[in-house]
């Protein structure tokens, strides 16, 4: 009878285990979804923003993001079957899988706040670069043959980070479009308007145009450094969380492993 009542125990207890490993790669699959969402939007909606950029570094973060939630997706998916089937080589392998996307998003996350906090010489490099690159874009590429692309950025980057030139509007004294007949007499392009109007541009006045200390420059570069702040979050958040799935893990491995065959 002691026999029986210990066996019906150690079942119940890894029925209990294999429904909390499944409720935890439940989860787990949806927040890899949300970590790829988050990437492909980035990449989508914020497209016109990294094609300003000097470097790939933005773009290559929305990568990273994409394949690392689609890496947590399979991880999920491997570990619901692994613990329906009670494979033991399955829940081994998920287990190595957890334990490398655990370090790697604790390195990630820890690397994150690092550059955030310290910023250096990140962002000392990134701002320099920016400030270069933008201000170069803006008054070489603006408004220019082929250069589409670039227009709808900038216009796109000061209007919805109320920012006007580079540095502040004086860059835009430099543009070759504002110094051609094409511009209409326009001081600043029309996208530095409050309330953008036809040739609103004409009127240089901190009632007309945005004037923000820093100008774009420092939206762009605050812009970058709460996204890398978010990711240090999701990385370690998820990083903590996936703890417990590794424990659920373990304690399953050796329920499974105390049953007879």
């Amino acid at each position: 009878m002691g026999g029986e009542y210990n066996e019906k125990k150690e079942t119940c207890g890894t029925i209990c285990l294999k429904y909390l490993l499944f409720t935890f790669n439940f989860f787990f699959w949806l927040a890899g979804l949300a970590v790829m969402a988050v990437g492909i939007w980035t990449l989508v909606q914020k497209s016109d923003y990294i094609s300003l950029l000097p470097s790939s570094m933005y773009a290559a973060t929305a990568y990273i993001l994409v394949i690392a939630g689609a890496v947590v997706m399979v991880t999920g998916f491997l570990g619901c079957c692994a613990t329906f089937k009670e494979r033991k080589s399955l829940l081994k392998v998920y287990f190595i899988l957890l334990l490398c996307i655990f370090i790697l998003e604790i390195l990630a996350g820890i690397l994150a706040y690092i550059y955030y906090q310290q910023c250096a010489p990140f962002c000392s490099q990134l701002n320099d670069e920016l400030k270069q690159s933008l201000k170069n874009t803006m008054t070489m590429k603006y408004k220019q043959p082929g250069e589409e692309k670039v227009t709808n950025a900038v216009d796109k980057l000061q209007q919805e980070f109320k920012c006007c030139g580079s540095n502040n509007s004086q860059d835009w004294k430099e543009s070759a479009w504002i110094n051609s007949a094409e511009s209409e007499g326009r001081l600043v392009p029309d996208s530095c308007c409050k309330t953008v109007t036809p040739r609103c541009g004409v009127r240089e006045h901190p009632s007309n145009i945005y004037r923000v200390e820093g100008g774009c420059i420092t939206k762009l570069e605050a812009f970058i450094r709460s996204h890398l702040l978010i990711i240090g979050a999701v990385g370690l958040g998820i990083g903590f969380v996936q703890v417990f799935g590794m424990i659920f893990t373990c304690c399953l491995y050796k329920s499974l492993k105390a049953e007879p065959y």
